[in-house]
């Protein structure tokens, strides 16, 4: 796909019929449902998940056709790929095997559940991935990538590990995550790169001024997580809402004080786009997302069968130019307050410098 082609489908709305095939991740990568599961919420960081109902919205996504399922090795430590495990043993033998797994590995944790950095080692790969097969109990990853840059390995030494765990047959394709465009370029070098996994939605756009068109330019697609900015501009935040103990939202820059309340005028303009659609303010911004190219894949984050008919449901969203207009009038780029980590968390971000 070359840069003009793959500019040209940015912002542009895509039909509802349209959304309903599959799409590639990069030139290198697996075709896919045009929507995946991000897994993370049902596991760590959103406070209690509901076991049952986990498994239960994991099937329902097989049913529905969803392929990708997105996870991380220390989500939990290991409680999200086991989950995933028991999901895919449970599911029917067909949407078992049409069951894509995308992986995150690297993060180092404490027994406490903190995070104490990264580590990109090729031994350390080699490691993260035998636990994850493991856990997983696959014998391949479909989707490898490093959570976070480690700053003291080079990529290209972690991505050459990866690439040996392809030829090996333990991994198929090889993803990055947050990375910036200098080591997308980097990592291409080494080894074909199927997608970059980066956050992405209405109210945070800063790839496309930069990373995304080199991702184009290389043939690389993108997974973009936070559609919804955990759960921010999904309609369904309030202003008062008490959040559980551990919920990472509790910490983070956008849900507070003042933040939290100009981010949620935006989303009430955002309800105005959508009401006049007939369609939720959670599938406006999913719709929006997929509307940015036939190259990039949104991770819907949802925890129960509920949001995940909603999410789906933005499939059927047809985004028309005035649409689109009425939308970016409603959340301009940049308009959001407040960074998308707190600071200690963003000075890991490969794309934020």
């Amino acid at each position: 796909m070359t840069t003009n082609q793959s500019t040209s489908q940015a912002g542009t709305a895509q039909t509802g019929t349209a959304q309903t095939g599959t799409r590639t991740l990069g030139s290198t990568g697996p075709g896919v449902f045009p929507l995946g599961l991000g897994c993370m919420g049902m596991s760590a960081l959103y406070g209690e998940a509901d076991r049952a109902e986990s498994l239960a919205t994991i099937h329902a996504a097989l049913d529905a056709g969803v392929t990708l399922l997105d996870t991380g090795d220390f989500y939990g430590m290991g409680h999200n790929e086991l989950l995933i495990n028991e999901a895919l043993r449970t599911a029917p033998a067909a949407a078992r095997d049409k069951a894509l797994t995308s992986v995150k590995f690297g993060a180092l944790r404490t027994v406490e559940g903190g995070f104490t950095g990264y580590d990109g080692r090729p031994e350390a790969v080699k490691n993260f991935l035998a636990y994850s097969l493991q856990r997983l109990g696959r014998d391949h990853i479909d989707v490898y990538r490093i959570a976070r840059v480690d700053p003291d390995v080079p990529i290209e030494e972690t991505v050459g590990a990866i690439a040996e765990a392809v030829a090996a047959g333990h991994v198929r394709h090889i993803g990055l995550s947050e990375v910036g465009a200098d080591t997308l370029r980097r990592a291409a070098a080494v080894a074909p790169i199927a997608d970059l996994q980066i956050e992405y939605s209405l109210i945070s756009r800063g790839i496309e001024e930069e990373i995304l068109p080199t991702a184009r330019e290389l043939g690389i697609g993108v997974t973009a997580y936070g559609v919804l900015s955990r759960g921010l501009i999904s309609g369904h935040f309030t202003r008062d809402r008490a959040l559980a103990p551990g919920d990472f939202r509790g910490m983070s820059p956008r849900f507070q004080g003042g933040n939290l309340d100009r981010n949620l005028d935006l989303v009430d303009a955002l309800r105005k786009v959508a009401d006049e659609k007939g369609v939720t303010v959670a599938q406006t911004a999913i719709a929006w997302v997929l509307s940015r190219g036939a190259d990039i894949v949104p991770l819907v984050g949802a925890r129960t069968r509920d949001r995940l008919g909603e999410a789906l449901g933005a499939l059927q969203v047809t985004l028309t130019p005035a649409d689109l207009a009425a939308i970016e009038d409603a959340v301009p780029a940049g308009a959001a307050a407040g960074e998308r980590y707190p600071a200690a968390q963003m000075a890991h971000l490969d794309s934020e410098h």
